[in-house]
């Protein structure tokens, strides 16, 4: 970390207060935030390095998904609700399990420090890694011709960090806050999937070294096509506000073809009452 422009551990600091303060600021406004160089320079070809050793052993099933990311949909929708809405997903995730605990991603994911800092910048006392075993630190990889398509987070908070950037394309697309805990807001979300919602999208391409602050359960999102021989990598680190949250069956298997025990337990912590 570039700990004279982000001073972890100084949280008593102007410079600390000051990173902050821009982060909740642009939170606030856009339900994201971007700390450029958040790496070191220094630091980028290892970055680089470790995430092209492990992607690999990336799950790569291309898939038909919904933004819910549920197998089944309820018959009871309407024609036209998003859930109806298919993708194909050609994107690819390297689980945390598979990521080696020397990586600098596992280092900075489990950190208390930088932890702190997160937390304080989206105004919490506290964030939790979460208990998926899988899914709580992870590598996505988009390779030519790929993308991500447009869905919803598990965890609330998402931070990912781009560790390698495409040739082209690979742009971070968003829709901040289309939906809330209490309700799906399906009327904008199908717009946007429909091509029709210009108004409710932005865009961002990130650096290499930048981390990226973002509330992923509740802005629907996306990362446009990728073009080039150089994939795209980011790790993505999820929190959650409150401990012990793990995802779905489902959702496990799609994005990493496999279940664990953990994931084989009811689900005793949800964040909220919606599809997913």
């Amino acid at each position: 970390m570039d700990t004279e422009r982000y001073p972890i551990g100084d949280p008593c600091g102007r410079t600390w207060s000051a990173a902050v303060a821009g982060a909740r600021d642009s939170l606030a406004a856009g339900g994201c935030a971007v700390l450029p160089g958040f790496v070191r320079e220094s630091w980028l070809d290892r970055l680089r390095a470790e995430g092209r050793a492990v992607a690999p052993l990336a799950y790569t099933e291309t898939r038909t998904v919904n933004v819910y990311n549920t197998e089944t949909v309820d018959d009871s929708l309407p024609d036209g609700h998003p859930a109806r809405v298919r993708f194909e997903r050609g994107n690819a995730f390297v689980a945390r399990d598979r990521i080696p605990g020397s990586a600098a991603i596992q280092r900075l994911y489990a950190d208390p420090g930088l932890q702190a800092f997160l937390a304080a910048c989206f105004g919490l006392p506290q964030l939790h890694e979460l208990a998926d075993p899988l899914a709580g630190l992870c590598l996505n990889v988009v390779a030519d011709g790929r993308s991500h398509p447009w869905h919803f987070d598990t965890n609330e908070f998402a931070i990912s960090l781009l560790t390698q950037a495409p040739e082209s394309g690979g742009v971070f697309e968003y829709c901040p806050d289309i939906r809330g805990a209490g309700a799906e807001n399906p009327g904008d979300v199908a717009a946007v999937l429909a091509g029709r919602g210009e108004q409710l999208t932005r865009r961002i391409t990130l650096r290499p070294g930048d981390l990226q602050l973002f509330r992923g359960r509740y802005s629907l999102h996306r990362v446009t096509e990728v073009a080039g021989p150089t994939d795209r990598h980011s790790a993505i680190f999820s929190y959650s506000e409150r401990p012990g949250v793990v995802g779905s069956p489902a959702r496990t298997r799609q994005l990493f073809g496999r279940v664990t025990d953990v994931h084989a337990r009811p689900r005793d912590v949800r964040v909220d009452e919606l599809m997913d």
